[in-house]
């Protein structure tokens, strides 16, 4: 206890080794391995879903592009910004703080936060997490990371996946069919035509799929509580990603804990 303390230095230039080897995603891929050799895997039945992260930075630091340096701030620390009258997005504006993180808005009537998308692959047997990824914050990040990750599942017979209704699209289900995966996405009819009917929703495994799917809330809640991704304490997405991936190995293994004490 008397030991003086390393330099900062030791910690930064180990984590940058950790970031550059991976090391996120081989932990992760050998707690799988653990789960695989128990027999706890499913490999026909998936749910896929994404969730907010909050960015580790200030709507203040979303200005935009190009834009000459103004007079300086009133207080360096916290400066008093005026966005009366101006409209931002993500193609005029960007985050100093955080040029990776983008500025989402999760539904109609939300506020709008800078922010990254975690998603995540579960099996539906016991609720493990087998893929995730994170991407910049948009409307289609969810489908196009589901694609990807689905991609990662090798799979010699048909898989189904069940999903909520942000996945309801004629062309992610039609893409889904080209691979021999039934899109089990919950039906989108409020305002327009689902991109399933009855030849999919009428089998009692569409029934299974969208009771089993909400078990991926399980995950993002223990992420965001336990795991603290309710807002990200990094930045940049190789490092938020890094951390995510991480979480979801050590959910993994919280889920296996148990599953190995309610079957002795």
């Amino acid at each position: 206890m008397d030991d003086p303390v390393w330099d900062a230095t030791v910690f930064t230039k180990n984590r940058e080794r950790l970031l550059a080897g991976d090391i996120a995603q081989a932990f992760f891929t050998r707690v799988l391995a653990q789960a695989r050799q128990r027999g706890l895997l499913s490999h026909e039945h998936f749910t896929v879903d994404g969730t907010l992260i909050e960015a580790w930075a200030s709507l203040k630091s979303f200005k935009q592009k190009g834009a000459a340096d103004g007079p300086p701030p009133d207080d360096p620390g916290n400066p008093t910004v005026n966005f009366h009258g101006e409209r931002r997005s993500n193609g005029t504006h960007g985050s100093t703080t955080d040029p990776d993180a983008r500025l989402f808005r999760k539904a109609t009537g939300h506020e709008a936060k800078l922010a990254y998308q975690g998603h995540v692959l579960m099996e539906n047997r016991y609720g493990l997490a087998v893929e995730g990824c994170v991407t910049r914050a948009s409307g289609y990040g969810e489908r196009a990371a589901a694609w990807e990750m689905l991609g990662h599942v090798a799979t010699t017979h048909r898989v189904t996946v069940g999903a909520d209704k942000g996945y309801d699209t004629r062309d992610f289900i039609e893409a889904l069919r080209l691979v021999q995966v039934t899109a089990h996405v919950a039906q989108h009819t409020a305002r327009r035509s689902s991109a399933i009917d009855r030849r999919t929703t009428r089998h009692a495994g569409y029934g299974v799929s969208q009771w089993q799917r909400k078990r991926v809330e399980e995950i993002f809640g223990w992420l965001k509580t336990v795991g603290l991704l309710r807002k990200t304490r990094h930045r940049g997405r190789a490092r938020v990603s890094w951390m995510f991936i991480f979480g979801l190995a050590a959910y993994n293994l919280v889920r296996l804990r148990n599953l190995a004490e309610a079957t002795g």
